[in-house]
């Protein structure tokens, strides 16, 4: 993700704001026009197993018929017709137009999701607000998801906490992001969804880490610094580079060579 707005900025921002400066503010709900589309239910319904479609699936519309879309699985290649209120549509990969609160759970809760997996839904009890939802934990719990309201001020700008306040979304995602600042994890990756090319990519086990021995500077000498290169030398190609360095500025400032010893 992006890097925060300063703490610079977000103190002008805050007090702008407060003061009802007028500001140039995007649209609270919708933020660009390049959405996907994704499955919020199992289609046909019954076991998964069965289902051409799947909760939490990218979906590509072939057709538009109205209540019914033909669709394509963007994860399995699978077509189908689905009821149109079947989907949503996701802004930036984490901003969702009509989804409950209660499917934003369901959502949170696909492989992958972790602490930190966010979304931005419409609020259900507040027509006009967005809600963000974050997993908190890895339990599989209802209460491990944390809902906050996103309040916007006159001006059109938005905030969860009075004292911080932001543009757009964008800007309170990307500062959430590196920045906790009450809630209850930092915003990690937006909530998982199956075909949209952010899967995790594993290659194979972690690499070991390989740990030299500690150096014992007094028993060295030049040779063993700057001599031949050797694969099993106890000192890194850039403690060379470094010492190198140090030798030839101190060597410049004092006018003549000297001889190092340790």
């Amino acid at each position: 993700m992006g890097s925060g707005p300063s703490k610079e900025r977000r103190g002008s921002s805050t007090q702008a704001a407060l003061l009802g400066q007028e500001e140039p503010a995007e649209s609270v709900i919708l933020e660009s026009s390049k959405y996907m589309v994704v499955s919020l239910y199992n289609y046909p319904t019954g076991h998964p197993a069965h289902c051409r479609i799947q909760v939490g699936e990218r979906l590509n519309v072939l057709s538009d018929e109205g209540e019914w879309w033909k669709v394509r699985s963007s994860a399995t290649g699978n077509e189908s017709y689905i009821p149109s209120n079947y989907t949503a549509k996701v802004y930036h990969r984490w901003q969702y137009e009509g989804l409950s609160r209660e499917k934003a759970e369901e959502l949170l809760f696909l492989p992958y999701n972790q602490a930190g997996s966010f979304l931005v839904r419409e609020s259900e009890t507040h027509p006009g607000a967005n809600s963000l939802s974050v997993r908190k934990s890895s339990d599989q719990d209802r209460l491990s998801v944390k809902h906050y309201r996103i309040q916007q001020l006159e001006n059109g700008w938005l905030y969860i906490s009075p004292c911080l306040t932001f543009p757009n979304l964008r800007a309170l995602v990307d500062h959430y992001s590196e920045v906790r600042d009450g809630l209850c994890c930092l915003l990690g990756e937006p909530c998982f969804i199956q075909g949209s090319n952010n899967v995790p990519v594993v290659t194979g086990p972690l690499p070991m880490a390989v740990r030299k021995p500690t150096l014992n500077w007094k028993d060295m000498d030049s040779s063993m610094i700057f001599g031949k290169d050797n694969e099993d030398s106890l000192v890194s190609e850039g403690l060379k580079e470094a010492i190198k360095s140090y030798r030839f500025m101190t060597e410049d400032c004092k006018g003549s060579s000297h001889k190092w010893d340790s």
